[in-house]
Formats: structure tokens, sequence, C-alpha cells
């Protein structure tokens, strides 16, 4: 898969996504990175249709969970049903047990509910009764949050953030983009139409493929340098933790993959570093409101590699 392809799949989902290229692209980044994607925005700005988009444009099955208060994890997991003729409990295997899960506003849901989904995102597996049973491959969570103002809402703990290697918001379309939509209206129920892109087999192959690429010493000391200095800042709690560090690798592995390269240069980081870095480090009360420009400089105060 190169560059082009990619750019014809996120072509594809422009059509039905107007002016939200950027989305797409690092949408299809996280995914291939082997990560999952929280979107943080407003309702109706066109979270929903991404996920079923990604999800028909690769051809892999999808499922939706809408996030409540009173959401159980067996709603997400599953649950063991009783089956009188056999005399025994049964599984009977919940939403998360698709290839792509979209967990709509996860931050209605109380933290209870927001937990059960952190064994599923780190091991791709679940836990039911002391029963373990393996998730899907490919396995992609694309979680939705309304801003952390809204009513009846409960923040992610931080333990939650790091299981997410983006955050992104898609944003207000440009006016010309929402003057299209004015006039042609919702195109959602045409993504149902869209067929398959590339198959399963290829997408894993790609994804063994995007492990090759090649980091040299100087990029993983420019890397370790970034980590080092979100640990020491004087705005921080506390910096990019190790799994954080490994997202930012990948992440540009797969970028460099994109662009039809084979090894990872600092432009990589520099393209992912806001979406990668940003919600996986605690701030100084103080600097919560100057969170993208205090990331912003600790990346531009590392010197570049020559």
């Amino acid at each position: 898969m190169e560059r082009n392809t990619i750019k014809e799949i996120t072509s594809i989902l422009s059509n039905y996504l107007q002016g939200k290229e950027k989305a797409i692209e690092l949408t299809l980044i996280t995914f291939f990175s082997k990560g999952h994607l929280l979107i943080e925005d407003l309702p109706g700005l066109g979270k929903t249709t991404l996920a079923i988009g990604i999800a028909k444009v690769l051809g892999l099955d999808y499922g939706r969970v809408q996030a409540t208060s009173d959401l159980l994890p067996s709603d997400i997991i599953g649950v063991s049903v009783f089956n009188k003729e056999k005399s025994q409990f049964e599984f009977k295997p919940g939403p998360i047990f698709n290839n792509i899960l979209l967990v709509d506003e996860i931050n209605r849901a109380t933290p209870k509910t927001q937990s059960a989904l952190l064994e599923a995102m780190g091991e791709k597996q679940v836990t039911v009764d002391g029963t373990t049973y393996k998730l899907p491959e490919p396995f992609f969570v694309i979680a939705t949050q309304n801003p952390s103002e809204q009513y009846g809402t409960f923040p992610l703990p931080e333990s939650q953030l790091d299981r997410f290697l983006m955050k992104i918001s898609i944003g207000y379309p440009s006016k010309e983009a929402e003057k299209e939509i004015i006039k042609g209206g919702s195109k959602r129920e045409e993504l149902y139409s869209l067929k398959p892109f590339i198959t399963k087999e290829q997408i894993l192959k790609i994804r063994e493929e995007i492990q090759k690429v090649y980091v040299s010493d100087k990029m993983a000391d420019y890397i370790l340098d970034i980590v080092w200095a979100t640990r020491e800042s004087k705005y921080l709690e506390s910096g990019l933790s190790t799994r954080g560090t490994l997202a930012l690798v990948n992440s540009a592995k797969t970028n460099a993959f994109f662009e039809g390269r084979d090894f990872i240069i600092p432009e990589d980081i520099k393209k992912l570093y806001p979406y990668v870095i940003t919600h996986r480090v605690i701030f100084k009360p103080e600097f919560e409101s100057q969170k993208q420009e205090i990331i912003k400089w600790i990346v531009e105060s590392v010197p570049i590699p020559l």
C-alpha cells in the first residue's frame, strides 16, 4: 500500500465527510499503527459518519455503543447466560467483538463502565467470569467524547487516556464544504453501499510491513530527547509514559510508510506530536489553558538531528 492508495481512500471518504481530509488521514494512521482513537468534539460534526466510513472502506465488521450514565460493562463486553437445555452458562458476546467499535460519547458512561474497555484496548482480549476471550484482529476503538464542560460527563482517567494512540477533533467544516452539505444533504446512508477498498489479509500484511520501517539511532535519540523534555518540564506534573513513547514511534512509522519511505524522519514526529502527546501528559493546574502551546514549545526546543 503506497501513498497513492491512502490518497484514494481519503478521497473516497471525503465525498461523505466534506472538508475532513485531515481527520480521515489521522484516523487511518491510528488504525494502521494498531492504536485506538479518541475524538473530542461537539455532537453533529460527523464522528459517527467517519467511523462507519472507515469500517466500510476497509471491509471490517462494525459495532456501536451509545454511552449513557446507566450503561453497564456487560452491555459492551457481553454476558454469560444460563442454558437450561445444556445446564451450563453460555457467553453471549457484546458489540466489542467487532473489528471496529464506536463508543459514542464515552465520557457520559460511568468510570466503572469506562474501565471495562481498558483490558480490551490494551490486551485485545476480555475476561468474563474467569474466562478470557480473544478479540478479532484487527481491533480498533473509535471513542468520541463531548467537551468536559458539557453537562452530565465523567472525565476520562489518565490510565484510560493513555490507551488512545491519538486524540483529535474533527471541527466545523469550511463554509464551502458546509454549503455542499446543505445542497446535497447527509450522505451517511450512502456509506452502507461502499465496497471494501482492501481485504482484511492486506490490512494485516500492511501492519506487518509498517513494523519494519527503520528507526535510526539519531531518530531514537531525538524521540527520547522529546520524551524526557516532557518528563522534566516545569509546566507538567508528569510527562510521556513508555506507552506514549511507543505510540509516537509507531505513528511516525505509519506516516513514513504512507509517504513511501522505509525510515522515519523528524517531520513525521512534528506532524503527529500534537495528537499523540498532549492528552497523555498531566499539566500543572495553572497551565491547563495553554496545553497545545506548551507541548509545541517543548518539542520545538529539542534540536533536530543532523
